[in-house]
């Protein structure tokens, strides 16, 4: 039997103020599923992410990556296997050129030489960048620094790929862009997002969480098209917006 890509177990975190955020959350998501994560703000969906490689520990529960559990001894291969985009690329965007922030990634993880070229140029590839790679992200528009970003995370190979807001503040063709270079994508990914359009056309599951649980789990056509269940958790369509099947 092949391992989910990632599974979460009774899964809890509290912050120290004392709210807790998660509150036990089992989820299962299958090897090169795409998954969107939907919610009102506040629902637990990036503190969820955060527990996916170990950037925050949980209180209880259990997180595992490809049949691997996430611990201490293993925190290092977990960083790698799971690759998170964050919503704001500057989080992601460091360095002086862009070559040298998509290699500061599988530079810390050991690769060196013409590999390491060989995995900048191809992650520069894959967000159609390559020509940008001398210069500073800091001159780029918002749509190229959120390829930008996503490149810096490529580039380590990950197995899974966490995207938070990755939409958000983006023109129409820096949207399309960014959703034509993830349509390419082959690895397992988990959408954390408000733009339920972009939901639909990326990903064919979606879960709602909502105070700190899983509220609804399902094909993301279905979920679109419960409109009680939508306006229960705060979540809305655009007007004129019709879900596909």
């Amino acid at each position: 039997m092949i391992a989910p890509a990632v599974r979460v177990r009774g899964l809890r975190y509290t912050y120290p103020d004392g709210h807790r955020a998660l509150d036990g959350i089992d989820l299962d998501v299958a090897p090169g599923e795409r998954v969107a994560l939907l919610g009102p703000n506040g629902a637990g969906k990036t503190t969820l992410m955060l527990h996916l490689n170990g950037v925050l520990t949980a209180s209880a529960g259990s997180v595992e990556v490809g049949g691997t559990p996430l611990s201490r001894r293993t925190l290092r291969d977990i960083r790698r296997r799971v690759g998170l985009v964050f919503q704001d690329p500057d989080d992601q965007l460091f360095m002086p050129t862009l070559a040298q922030d998509v290699a500061f990634g599988p530079a810390n993880f050991g690769v060196a030489g013409a590999e390491l070229e060989a995995r900048v140029a191809r992650a520069l590839e894959i967000v159609s960048m390559t020509e940008l790679a001398g210069r500073s992200p800091a001159h780029m528009s918002g749509g190229q620094r959120r390829r930008a970003a996503l490149a810096t995370v490529l580039a380590c190979e990950p197995e899974v790929l966490v995207l938070d807001e990755p939409s958000a503040n983006l023109d129409p063709v820096a949207r399309r862009e960014l959703a034509d270079t993830l349509t390419g994508l082959q690895a397992t990914m988990l959408i954390v997002t408000h733009d339920l359009p972009y939901a639909a056309q990326l990903c064919d599951r979606a879960i709602v969480m909502d105070g700190g649980v899983i509220v609804a789990d399902g094909p993301v056509t279905e979920i679109l098209s419960d409109t009680a269940l939508l306006a229960a958790h705060r979540l809305e369509l655009p007007w004129g917006f019709v879900v596909r099947s």
